[in-house]
């Protein structure tokens, strides 16, 4: 008999040779018909492979990450056999599962797939998957899998690189393919498929390889899931903050400035302002003293902190001055400049915490390829904070950062996250810096807080940064979709790299702890992601214009400017509409501004001295007449309830 321990602790005993799916219909009949997938003490295994030793079994459905990853790779193996059918001589090299799909990089050699022949190879796919065939492992020796492949230059360079007893290929139908394993238990769950699109990749990634067809799919257990997710993408598609920035006149980029490096217009502008002072305005009640540090610094500055062993090679190249051997770096983070700021006057522990803020611009050479709209660019600003304090402070302080994350995200509309703790790898420390005594305690630190404030977290190991483990909030959009927004981390190393003091109650130098932590992360990403979530109907308090007075004719325009002047007296930001146009076209331009509120006014209006308001988005529910006192009491009331009071 083996014990087999499953997620919630519970220990089974079985037979040896007892499969995953036999586990599974021992647990619930209903439960089996839903396993997909399953892994077995850390390594992802076949639902029919034998159990022979104790240990750890996680069994999959398609509502777990790894069941989709082994349902995708599982239908990248029926795509491939489609696609050797439907164009004979092709070579197969590599069909990984992606977020969301899948790809199979192939080699179509003097053939050529177009976006016309996707109906065929998604309806070929369909008819093996109904054929309902078994996914079936099977250990092969090196010198098999070469004489298998050896016209396939591209399998046999990676079989090459395998040690002979590790070599195992997987079958299904008449399909056979170069494989570690990772499957669903056969094509027959595999009810809906598409092709997304076609590209042009490098084998391994290399240009100076010879440039292969990656196509890409997607598949799902159901042709409703299928239906939803492609509604879902057309939703992407009209919220892209690309699209968005630039009918809300927001954002630019120019080739002559630069790729990755975006201008903000006036409306853009005002916006990040508004976001910025929202945030000084909690960091001032918390307690945070505002500094400002230079775009560069020198060479030495960055080799101290260890950011130029991170980001050198990768980065933009150190700029050379007059004088010789002087080198400059453009800021890759603010954290350095922050530990010399501290440095510039002895501490107690009686002025501690020291908590420093700054929106500083920081820039790392992307590669072009990598840059997209706001969120991925090389120049961005982040509102960065530093907390220098003493050991026994760093539970307090650790727990006030998680508040004021919180009421960031309150006040904006985010309220599906999770807390991701964010540890060091377990066995590759090598790209980290520091003692494991220190890293110990800076990720007891975390977990302790997180769990004080009861906050929903996952643990993911290899995602610390490379100083100290981090808390990392993942936030769901509007469309489900997952963002990392806002950050914590627990710093014990660069205290010690700047040698950073202070003097405690037993008048002896120690060593603060530094918290670093960013709620918006960077403010161009954030805004990129606010964008989209709320389609570019942002929050009442953070409009661009909150309202639009349009008037009937040119007869009222006096009347528009008295109303304007007395919003503007009540802080609500508004503009008149003055064009000569129809009162239909400025409605219909406001809408495409996401402008909450139309004003309209008229005889009937100045002569009462009311207003007339549409709101946005709200087409054909008519209008309702109030004066200017109710307006800016309506205006107020609908601010307030999302714009949270920040409480220390």
């Amino acid at each position: 008999m083996i014990k087999i321990t499953l997620p919630d602790g519970s220990i089974r005993e079985f037979a040896s040779d007892v499969t995953p799916m036999e586990v599974a219909k021992n647990i619930s009949e209903g439960f089996a018909r839903n396993v997909i997938s399953a892994s077995f003490n850390g390594t992802t295994i076949e639902t029919e492979t034998p159990l022979t030793t104790d240990g750890n079994l996680i069994l999959y459905t398609w509502n777990d990450a790894e069941g989709k990853k082994a349902f995708w790779h599982s239908t990248s193996h029926v795509m491939a056999q489609a696609l050797e059918e439907l164009y004979p001589g092709i070579k197969l090299t590599l069909g990984p599962a992606i977020a969301n799909g899948f790809y199979y990089d192939v080699d179509f050699e003097d053939q050529k797939i177009v976006e016309a022949d996707f109906k065929k190879i998604e309806d070929r796919v369909l008819e093996i998957s109904r054929e309902k065939h078994e996914f079936k492992m099977r250990p092969v020796s090196k010198a098999d899998a070469l004489e298998m492949y050896k016209d396939n230059v591209y399998k046999t360079e990676l079989i090459s690189n395998l040690e002979d007893g590790t070599i195992t290929f997987c079958d299904h139908a008449t399909f056979t393919d170069l494989c570690r394993g990772g499957h669903i238990p056969n094509t027959g769950i595999i009810k809906a498929f598409k092709i997304m699109s076609v590209a042009g990749a490098y084998w391994r990634g290399d240009e100076k390889n010879k440039q292969l067809t990656r196509v890409y799919g997607t598949s799902f257990p159901k042709q409703k899931d299928l239906t939803e997710y492609l509604e879902l993408l057309e939703e992407a598609k009209r919220r892209d903050h690309r699209k968005l920035g630039k009918e809300l006149e927001l954002f630019a980029f120019s080739q002559k400035v630069g790729q990755g490096l975006p201008l903000w217009l006036p409306k853009g502008a005002a916006l990040r302002e508004r976001l910025e002072q929202f945030l000084k305005r909690a960091q001032k009640k918390a307690g945070y003293e505002q500094v400002v540090s230079p775009h560069i610094g020198q060479k030495e500055l960055y080799v101290t902190s260890g950011h130029y062993a991170k980001y050198g090679a990768d980065s933009f190249q150190p700029i050379h001055t007059p004088a010789e051997g002087e080198e400059f770096l453009l800021k890759p983070m603010n954290c350095p400049h922050h530990c010399e700021i501290y440095n510039v006057r002895p501490w107690s522990y009686k002025d501690l915490p020291k908590r420093y803020a700054e929106f500083g611009t920081v820039y790392r050479y992307e590669q072009s390829g990598e840059l997209h709209g706001l969120t991925r660019v090389r120049g961005f600003t982040q509102d960065d904070a530093h907390i220098f304090c003493t050991p026994e402070q760093l539970d307090e302080e650790f727990k006030k950062v998680i508040d004021l994350v919180l009421y960031v995200f309150g006040s904006l509309g985010f309220e599906n996250f999770t807390a991701q703790i964010s540890l060091r790898d377990q066995e590759n420390r090598e790209k980290y810096i520091g003692t494991d005594e220190n890293w110990e305690k800076a990720e007891n630190a975390i977990i302790n807080a997180a769990a004080d404030k009861g906050l929903n977290t996952v643990v993911e190991y290899g995602e610390a940064a490379f100083y100290g483990p981090k808390l990392d909030f993942m936030v769901k959009d509007a469309l489900g979709r997952q963002w990392q927004l806002g950050t914590i981390q627990v710093d014990y190393n660069l205290p010690e790299r700047f040698d950073l003091t202070y003097k405690g109650a037993d008048n002896e130098l120690h060593r603060p702890v530094m918290i670093h932590r960013a709620p918006f992360g960077s403010m161009e990403r954030f805004i990129a992601i606010l964008l989209e979530h709320t389609a570019g109907n942002f929050p009442l308090w953070l409009m661009p214009e909150q309202a639009i007075i349009l008037s009937l004719s040119e007869k009222y325009e006096i009347y528009a400017k008295k109303v304007l002047d007395l919003l503007e007296n009540h802080e609500i930001r508004a503009l008149i509409d003055n064009r000569n146009e129809t009162i239909g076209k400025k409605i219909r331009d406001a809408e495409m501004q996401k402008t909450p509120f139309m004003l309209i006014v008229g005889e009937e209006e100045e002569k009462n001295n009311t207003i007339s308001i549409r709101r946005h988005g709200q087409e054909g529910k008519g209008n309702i007449t109030v004066t200017i006192d109710e307006f800016v009491r309506i205006v107020n009331e609908e601010i307030n309830k999302t714009l949270k009071v920040f409480k220390v």
